[in-house]
């Protein structure tokens, strides 16, 4: 919201001398979020003067252009002779001219100086050499064709005047981010009442001005009472729609943020940054029987105004005639009775549209408005007359006509509803004393009806306040109106001893194991959508597809919360991939959601003037869905860098099952790997993780499809984990192993098993079969082929013995690998490959 300071003036006397720093830092103390300030015009600076064109002489160069040469009165002694390009002017406008020594837009200097055969002394403006634009719409009695000059209108000074107070050229302005509690604030009413606040100065308000009567107007009904409360229809006739908007109208718009386009487009617009009331003017000529509002039909179709057809849902909001569509309601109004030059009747619509209702159909077109973004919010549902009112009374004035009498006036707001705390809540809260009086001085100065009794203040929310809805809003404004700035800081006493929890330590070993095997930890929103389902080939029946759903998802694409890691994962390493980083490796430690049995108890409501008791907790944790923690790792291109010493290593399924095995390690713990088949990764490039006889996650290499939908590198592969799986395993106490320091013994042995033995499976026998003199049991090598057989393959194993308290003989290291070669034969018919 950008707000001119000239017209917060209007409302409040602030000081002459007002710094507009101070302004906006007393703003930012009271809540509103201060984004920039600006001065526009502060860079055209020097002699900007009104001039008459008393004549000039249009002469055509050997280059082709036509220029004139004028001869302008500025006030002095006698006229200056000025070279002009442009033609839409006549002898006896007045103009505004630079004079030498002034600086235009963009540090252009203006001098006397030779062009075009003359000494042109000083500069006739356009709108744009002076920082107003090209499509300023200027007032009925100034205007500026299009690539000519700003002629300015007869009332509008004499020749040696300051041209800048005729343009409206320099002014503040204060450009906020309205928090969605802050709706009042999207209003140069609303920014203005907290002013006054700020300085302590009076307030004067808009919104008391005359409003339309109710009574005959044109007709109306409303459908849906629940999605629209108020309807205010008030006509104007015998309007010029092609009057040109006031120039100080049309540039307070143009500070706000808006392009003027025409009066009646300026007008409603001035209207709504003013009141914050939504306004929508009908052609009442191109209407077609009465006003109704309702639900729309699955089969009908509307053109807005931005030119687009639109497909409508049966939860939109409409506005209608005898033909159907002409508008959405709260959102934007329909092409079919859009005003035009030609418009000579308006029919001023003033309504006040249910906040979901809107922001649903706004985001169901992708069609974000200015009227949306305040119907959303929650605007005054009472103040609609007045708008109405103030619209019509613009119109006539400026363009023209008379308003009617009375108004179609449809249904009445609803208010606040009346709120009651303890007196002593607000210090409660605060930390410092609160005197009755100043809560109810403070819940006064926002607008609330107040009065105390027995110790509880009782409270009626202004009607432009819709988020005061409980005892803890009451007290925010009490503090934020009493100062912020007042609240003690006092840090708690931190407890000693205490230090980080085991969970907290267990994470921060996953932590560091990754980031020292050269993974970087990424964060993503923990939203996902059907889309992603499909992405990772999930099945229907597959219980990761049962994700709880948003209420009020950020994005309508990704509604649910997530029940893997992967797909935030893989986004992220598609946006580096995309980026020229071929060679990733990325890990996130976070939570997923899983909805777990139905029926769960609703969440209690907390106060904010303790800390929640233990019972209270538990209803909140019995209210949530279970958020295991997990630990997913992306992983693509190549591990290592080329360089002298040959080529860098490609990544492969076997780099994800590392990353399994390192972070037990990181746990103490010697996790077993297992062929699995399971989406979203390739089959027989896949592992499952199996801690004792659970299984705590999967890894592998990503299906070629997963891969493409995602657009990462082919082959990259992946890991996801169940921490909360690992962590209760992981033992408080590691006792260091033993050193030996007498000589290793080593043999290797190759066996021949079925290809669907897995290598796991053979380690484990060998491991167990060598019994306590086996340190390490490593595969080295993995064979196919025609030597061991079809349906076959050889594994070749790397063992080595030692014993704690001598050094093993030949005939003791035979004996433990022969036992070793035996279990593997007996349990997983292995044999000696010769």
């Amino acid at each position: 919201m950008r707000v001119p300071v000239s017209w917060l003036r209007d409302y409040v006397d602030l000081p002459q001398d007002l710094d507009v720093a101070e302004l906006a830092n007393r703003l930012t103390l009271l809540g509103l979020r201060v984004e920039t300030l600006e001065a526009p015009g502060a860079d055209v600076t020097g002699p900007l003067v009104v001039g008459r064109v008393q004549t000039f002489e249009a002469e055509t160069h050997s280059n082709g252009k036509t220029v004139r040469w004028c001869q302008v009165d500025v006030g002095e002694t006698a006229p200056r002779g000025i070279v002009c390009g442009a033609a839409n002017f006549a002898e006896g406008d007045l103009v505004v001219v630079a004079l030498p020594g002034a600086v235009l837009s963009g540090g252009y200097e203006i001098t006397a100086r030779s062009t075009y055969g003359h000494v042109s002394d000083g500069m006739i403006c356009s709108s744009g050499e002076l920082g107003l634009g090209d499509e300023v719409q200027l007032h009925d009695s100034v205007h500026q064709a299009q690539g000519g000059i700003i002629v300015l209108g007869r009332d509008d000074g004499q020749p040696g005047d300051d041209a800048a107070g005729a343009l409206h050229l320099r002014d503040h302005v204060i450009e906020f981010e309205i928090n969605p509690d802050r709706a009042y604030a999207l209003s140069v009413r609303g920014v203005a009442r907290e002013a006054a606040t700020a300085y302590g100065l009076q307030f004067r308000d808009p919104a008391n001005g005359a409003a339309a009567e109710p009574g005959d107007g044109y007709p109306v009904s409303v459908e849906d009472p629940q999605g629209c409360d108020v309807f205010v229809a008030l006509e104007v006739e015998g309007l010029d729609a092609t009057a040109r908007s006031p120039r100080w109208l049309a540039r307070r718009v143009q500070l706000a943020g808006m392009r003027p386009i025409s009066l009646p487009v300026d007008v409603t617009n001035y209207v709504m940054l003013e009141l914050g009331q939504p306004i929508h003017g009908y052609d009442k000529a191109r209407l077609q029987g009465p006003i109704v509002v309702r639900r729309a039909t699955s089969d009908q179709t509307l053109t807005t105004l931005d030119g687009v057809t639109r497909t409508l849902d049966p939860e939109d909001l409409l506005i209608t005639d005898d033909r159907g569509p002409i508008g959405l309601a709260g959102v934007m109004g329909g092409a079919e009775t859009e005003m035009s030059d030609a418009t000579t009747s308006v029919v001023i619509e003033a309504a006040h549209f249910d906040p979901v209702v809107t922001a649903r159909c706004a985001r169901r077109h992708k069609l974000p408005s200015e009227a949306s973004k305040r119907f959303e919010r929650g605007i005054d549902p009472t103040i609609a007359q007045v708008a109405a009112r103030r619209v019509a009374d613009l119109l006539v004035r400026h363009g023209g006509g008379r308003v009617a009498s009375t108004a179609t006036v449809v249904g009445m707001p609803r208010l606040p509803e009346q709120i009651s705390i303890d007196a002593q809540l607000p210090s409660a809260v605060a930390g410092f004393p609160i005197s009755d009086a100043a809560a109810l001085a403070a819940l006064s100065t926002v607008g609330c009806r107040v009065s105390v009794s027995d110790g509880r203040i009782s409270a009626q929310p202004a009607p432009w306040r819709l988020d005061l809805a409980a005892p803890q809003d009451l007290v925010e404004e009490v503090l934020r109106i009493v100062g912020y700035d007042k609240i003690p800081s006092v840090l708690p006493a931190a407890p000693p001893g205490r230090g980080l929890t085991r969970r907290q330590r267990l994470r921060r070993r996953v932590g560091i194991a990754l980031a020292a095997s050269g993974y970087v930890e990424s964060l993503a929103y923990p939203f996902v959508g059907e889309r992603d389902w499909d992405a990772l080939r999930l099945h229907h029946d597959d219980e990761r597809r049962a994700a709880l759903r948003l209420v009020n998802p950020l994005s309508e694409h990704e509604p649910l919360l997530r029940t893997t890691l992967l797909p935030g994962l893989l986004r992220t390493l598609a946006r580096n991939a995309g980026r020229g980083q071929a060679h990733v490796g990325l890990f996130e430690m976070g939570s997923v959601f899983v909805p777990g049995v139905a029926g769960r108890p609703k969440a209690p409501e907390l106060g904010v003037d303790r800390a929640p008791t233990v019972e209270e907790f538990k209803q909140l944790e019995a209210a949530l869905p279970d958020q295991p923690l997990h630990l997913g790792v992306v992983v693509a291109g190549t591990r290592g860098e080329r360089g002298w010493w040959g080529a860098a290593r490609e990544v492969s399924w076997a780099d994800a099952v590392q990353v399994a095995r390192d972070v037990g390690g990181a746990f103490h713990l010697a996790v077993d790997v297992e062929a699995a088949h399971r989406s979203p990764w390739h089959p027989g490039r896949c592992a499952r993780i199996v801690l004792g006889e659970s299984t705590v996650g999967h890894a592998g290499e990503l299906h070629p499809i997963v891969c493409t939908a995602y657009g990462v590198p082919a082959r990259t592969v992946a890991v996801e984990l169940d921490l909360d799986a690992l962590m209760p395993q992981a033992p408080d106490i590691v006792t260091a192993p033993d050193i030996s320091s007498y000589p290793v013994g080593k043999e290797d042995v190759a066996v021949v098993v079925d290809a669907s033995v897995s290598a796991a499976a053979v380690e484990a026998a060998l491991r167990e079969g060598g019994g306590e003199l086996v340190e390490s049991v490593r595969l080295f090598d993995a064979y196919t082929g025609e030597q061991v057989g079809p349906g076959k393959r050889s594994l070749a194993f790397a063992l080595r013995f030692r014993a704690p308290d001598r050094t093993l003989t030949d005939l003791e290291i035979k004996a433990a690998r022969d036992a070793a070669v035996a279990l593997a034969a007996d349990r997983l018919g292995a044999s000696l490959r010769s």
